[in-house]
């Protein structure tokens, strides 16, 4: 990267950070080549908001045993990771999901939904570019576990197939 600095370039950087914040993302990289010896290296990068917050101290008292009432069956448990499910469909990239192919189109798939290998599932739009995720294996969705316009990072969870 050439040294000098541009306004331009604060201007974008100031504008990644932005990005990061509205979209609730940890970290951004980009690259920008302006010529054969000119180019832009940008990593803006930030502390999940559970990294930077401490816990605080918490008094113990002696108080009798509440039992709580159980989960029905089938609910999902707050132990359980939808990532670590054999039939989880894993975003690979940081974007924003879109679950039908055009704004007023119906959904690719919707909970219930026979797919076979290679169906698209949803789309993940990333740097203006749309990248239709496909079912590694068929099956029924069982779950989708994002919403449309959502954004993801890398590894989120979007759907599981059974």
């Amino acid at each position: 990267m050439t040294q000098k600095t541009t306004d331009a370039d604060v201007a974008f950087i100031k504008a990644l950070a932005e990005l990061l914040r509205e979209n609730d993302l940890t970290e951004l990289e980009v690259k920008r080549e302006f010529a054969k010896d000119d180019s832009l290296n940008v990593r803006v990068s930030r502390a999940s908001p559970a990294a930077m917050v401490a816990p605080a101290p918490v008094a113990v008292t002696a108080a009798p045993a509440a039992v709580a009432p159980a989960a029905p069956a089938g609910a999902p448990t707050a132990a359980e990771d939808p990532a670590s499910h054999p039939g989880a469909v894993t975003s690979p990239m940081v974007g924003t999901i879109y679950l039908q192919p055009e704004p007023g189109a119906p959904s690719f798939i919707k909970v219930g939904s026979t797919v076979d290998e290679g169906d698209t599932l949803l789309i993940v739009e990333a740097m203006k570019t749309m990248n239709h995720i496909h079912a590694p294996k068929a099956g029924t969705v069982k779950r989708i576990l994002v919403d449309d316009g959502a954004a993801v990072e890398f590894g989120t969870p979007l759907v599981i197939i059974e």
